[in-house]
C-alpha cells in the first residue's frame, strides 16, 4: 500500500482536536444535549454538522466521544461512541493565592495556571490584600475554557474566598510552601525536597504577606521560598510557580 493508506488502527479520539464541557456527563451516558450556548459554539462557530465526531469532558477525568445527531443550534445532542477515563498524570499542586486588584489579572493567572497543570486553587485575603472579593461563577467559566482550549480532562478545584489565617490553620499537604519578596532566608524553589509529592504554594497580594503572616505560616511548618531574582507581580509569580514546578517535575522523571 502507498503511503497515503490511512492509519486503520487510529483511535477516534485522536482524529478530533477540539474538547467541550458537560459537568453532570458520566460513563455510563449512552447521550450527550449541550446547553443552548455551547450548542451556539458548536454550530456558529465550529461549523458541527450531524455526523460530526465530537469529544466531551466533565473535568473528572472524563473523556467521551461521540457522533452528532441533531446541529440545532439551540440544543446539540450527541451518541456516545467511545469513552476513555483517565487517571490523573502528575501530583496535585495547589496554589492559594490573593486575587489582584484587576480582574483581568487574575483571569490570566487562572487560564495560564490551568493550561500547565494546576489541580487546586483558593483565592485567600490578606493584610495588604486591595480585593476582598471575587466572582466564583466567573472565574470557573475562566478554568472551563482553560481545559477546553489545552484539552485537559481535569478541572481545577476551585475553593472559595477565605482569610489568610483561616487557611494557614487548615489541613494541607507536607510540603507547603510561602513566596514572598522579603529580605529573609528563604530556599529557592528548586532547592525544595519531595516536589513529586503534593504540593501547596501561598501567593501574597500586590503589597505581598505582612511581617505578621509569614512570621505566622514558619511558625506553621511553611517553608518561605524564592521564585528567583524578580520582583513578580502576583498573577506572574502564580504562573511562574505553576511552571517552575511543573519543570522541575519533568527533569526528575527524566533523571
Amino acid at each position: 500500500m502507498g503511503n497515503n493508506e490511512p492509519n486503520r488502527q487510529c483511535k477516534i479520539s485522536d482524529l478530533v482536536m477540539e474538547l467541550f464541557f458537560s459537568e453532570n456527563l458520566t460513563i455510563n451516558d449512552e447521550k450527550v444535549i449541550f446547553e443552548s450556548g455551547e450548542s451556539r459554539h458548536l454550530t456558529k462557530v465550529l461549523r458541527k454538522q450531524a455526523n460530526d465526531i465530537i469529544r466531551v469532558t466533565n473535568g473528572k477525568g472524563l473523556e467521551w466521544i461521540g457522533e452528532i445527531e441533531s446541529a440545532d443550534h439551540r440544543k446539540v445532542s450527541a451518541i456516545k461512541k467511545e469513552v476513555i477515563s483517565h487517571q490523573p498524570d502528575i501530583s496535585g499542586l495547589h496554589i492559594a493565592i490573593a486575587p489582584t486588584k484587576n480582574n483581568d489579572r487574575m483571569e490570566w493567572f487562572l487560564e495560564k495556571a490551568t493550561e500547565i497543570g494546576i489541580t487546586e486553587i483558593t483565592p485567600i485575603v490578606c493584610d495588604h490584600s486591595e480585593r476582598r472579593n471575587i466572582k466564583s461563577d466567573r472565574m470557573k467559566k475562566i478554568l472551563v475554557g482553560a481545559i477546553k482550549q489545552s484539552t485537559r480532562f481535569f478541572l481545577p478545584q476551585l475553593n472559595p474566598l477565605v482569610s489568610f489565617e483561616t487557611f494557614i490553620e487548615g489541613q494541607h499537604p507536607e510540603i507547603k510552601l510561602l513566596a514572598h519578596c522579603q529580605k529573609t532566608v528563604k530556599t529557592p524553589l528548586q532547592k525544595v525536597e519531595h516536589l513529586n509529592r503534593e504540593v501547596l504554594i501561598m501567593i501574597g497580594p500586590e503589597g505581598d504577606f505582612s511581617e505578621k503572616e509569614i512570621a505566622m505560616a514558619n511558625d506553621l511548618g511553611v517553608l518561605s521560598i524564592s521564585l528567583g531574582n524578580q520582583r513578580l507581580r502576583t498573577e506572574t509569580a502564580g504562573v511562574v510557580a505553576c511552571s517552575k514546578l511543573a519543570t522541575l517535575r519533568e527533569l526528575s522523571l527524566s533523571v
